[in-house]
């Protein structure tokens, strides 16, 4: 079986949609502040078959300072499996916005092991304006499948990881947060967290890596603009952002770029600046 590329088009969806090893997932997930329910918008319309994957909830229940922190391999096993999911499934994952949240399931699915894994390039509102059909309503329960969980470590730092980095240089952070955030001139969404930096970090907002339509750009201008920020496949890379998700956007663009995808720091700001022994910028 060969590896799914890491976005597909809306055509290649239409085409594999009835395909029986074919899964498609709404993983669409909102900041507090846009006052959107995912899961009712979810009801309202998405891709016809599509399950709805929570990234609140497909997270570990046990860490309760930080949003969405990456679960136990065995918590995301079972929860993917109760969606019908095995290890032999392909898997396109989507959201409401268009490219946003969806490259956190398909980070995750890759951290533990899962390479058959493909994001919808422009998401539902491609999907829409193209005037393709959609379902409402709850989706039709599905017998439980196996899913076994492998993590792979590489992919995943912890704030002692990004300590060490900041001292050693070794690895190049990529912060995914808009400009004003990371350079301490427009606030954090979240109340109480000052706006700034990990030293020694770049600055590549997630939305420069997309296209007006909310696609991705292609692999040329990816490449340019990774490299801009420095970061051209010499030197190892890890992505951050707010709270690990759109981090999970620079990983995917590293990815289509044909670069190597690095590690992701899944704390992101939000943890580390809520330390008060970590060093910040500026």
């Amino acid at each position: 079986m060969s590896t799914m590329p890491p976005l597909v088009g809306t055509d290649w969806l239409a085409d594999a949609l009835d395909a029986p090893d074919l899964h498609v997932l709404d993983a669409s997930y909102y900041l507090p502040a846009e006052q959107q329910n995912a899961r009712a918008r979810f009801a309202d319309a998405h891709i016809p078959g599509a399950r709805f994957f929570d990234i609140d909830d497909v997270a570990d229940p046990e860490e309760r300072s930080l949003p969405h922190m990456v679960p136990s391999p065995a918590r995301f096993g079972r929860l993917v499996g109760a969606m019908g999911i095995g290890n032999r499934c392909r898997v396109v994952v989507y959201d409401q916005k268009g490219l946003f949240s969806a490259a956190r399931a398909w980070w995750l699915f890759g951290l533990f092991g899962h390479d058959q894994v493909a994001v919808l390039d422009g998401g539902l509102p491609k999907w829409l304006r193209e005037g393709r059909a959609v379902e409402r309503g709850e989706p039709a329960p599905v017998a439980p499948a196996l899913f076994v969980a492998h993590l792979r470590a590489a992919r995943l730092r912890g704030i002692g990881d990004m300590m060490a980095n900041v001292a050693s240089g070794a690895e190049h952070v990529l912060d995914a947060r808009p400009a004003g955030r990371f350079d301490g001139t427009a606030p954090e969404p979240r109340a109480g967290l000052r706006s700034g930096h990990i030293p020694g970090a770049a600055n590549v907002p997630a939305s420069e890596l997309l296209l007006p339509d909310q696609t991705m750009l292609p692999p040329e201008a990816l490449r340019a603009r990774f490299a801009q920020a420095g970061a051209d496949g010499s030197r190892p890379v890890v992505t951050s952002c707010g709270s690990g998700v759109t981090a999970a956007i620079l990983s995917l663009g590293l990815r289509v770029a044909g670069l190597p995808q690095g590690a992701l720091y899944d704390g992101s700001w939000t943890e580390w600046a809520s330390h008060p022994e970590t060093p910040k910028a500026p």
